[in-house]
């Protein structure tokens, strides 16, 4: 990692999951396109797609290459993500007050490198992961999962990136301690300092080992393209990343984590976290909107 910076990064952001939890909504529109309140560049209110928070938020961290893992029934989000200067107009001569931001949204896609993948079925997020190695390459790489956003989290990627050039790990996680870590992957860890050493994870265990879970945000070496390719279907049939970290470890590779602290992470992953991350979004937008008005 020596002599590069963050913007050396690709990310990579598997989007091509079902999303059968938050059915009927995902029928038709997928569960990353849904949308969580925010703040215009003027600081109104408004809604985003979550999806669009996260681009976001990576590309002002630095980032500028983005690999979008799709499946069928995807189309709505190459279609946001594709800029349509005939809609700028007519916003242009309506007058409307969000037209700055749709520029500036236009602006971001227009300088950023935008790479779609088809994963024509539903494999696992280890198997997004995998279809990526040719456009990988080599490079140390940063997954994120397409509906799960860490407010203010640029400060975060930040940090998980001065982690990972300080200590050059293979895989890097990122943790929090929750209350019911059966949903989720789960890490077991060494260590009392700021860079944990990660001794095994679980998808989804029956009893969970720690209450420690997996954030959907990581930064990989190409070695987890490796350990993808001797993993077979894991939790749900599907193939795993978790298990593709554990082969890591096991072969003895450096695996760390970072714990995410006080930072609010949003979810629509179901109905009740959808509603969470609506409330939660919901008060953070309109209390920086009320203390810029103070």
């Amino acid at each position: 990692m020596t002599g590069k910076d963050i913007g050396d990064l690709k990310a990579v952001l598997p989007i091509a999951g079902l999303g059968t939890r938050m059915l009927p909504a995902t029928k038709e529109q997928p569960k990353e396109m849904l949308p969580i309140f925010s703040r215009t560049a003027r600081n109104s209110l408004c809604v985003k797609p979550i999806l669009q928070l996260i681009f976001e938020q990576l590309y002002e961290v630095g980032l500028r290459e983005f690999i979008f893992v799709v499946g069928r029934g995807k189309r709505a989000v190459e279609d946001h993500f594709t800029p349509d200067y005939g809609y700028l107009e007519l916003m242009r001569n309506h007058g409307s007050p969000l037209l700055w931001d749709f520029e500036e949204f236009y602006r971001k896609l227009s300088s950023s490198i935008m790479v779609w993948i088809n994963q024509p079925h539903p494999l696992g997020f280890g198997h997004a992961v995998l279809l990526c190695e040719r456009s990988v390459g080599e490079s140390a790489f940063l997954v994120h999962a397409g509906d799960t956003y860490i407010v203010d989290g640029q400060r975060v990627v930040e940090r998980m990136y001065r982690c990972f050039e300080k200590e050059s790990p293979d895989a890097l996680l990122l943790l929090q301690e929750v209350e019911n870590p059966k949903q989720y992957g789960v890490a077991i860890v060494e260590g009392r300092g700021e860079f944990l050493k990660v001794v095994q994870v679980l998808e989804k265990p029956e009893t969970p080992p720690s209450n420690l879970s997996i954030v959907p945000l990581y930064i990989f070496n190409a070695s987890i393209f490796r350990a993808l390719k001797t993993v077979g279907p894991g939790v749900g049939g599907e193939i795993q990343l978790t298990d593709g970290i554990q082969r890591l470890i096991e072969w003895g590779y450096k695996v760390l984590a970072l714990k995410l602290g006080d930072y609010a992470k949003l979810d629509v992953g179901s109905p009740q976290l959808y509603w969470e991350a609506l409330k939660i979004s919901y008060e953070l937008s309109t209390k920086s909107q009320n203390n810029t008005k103070s």
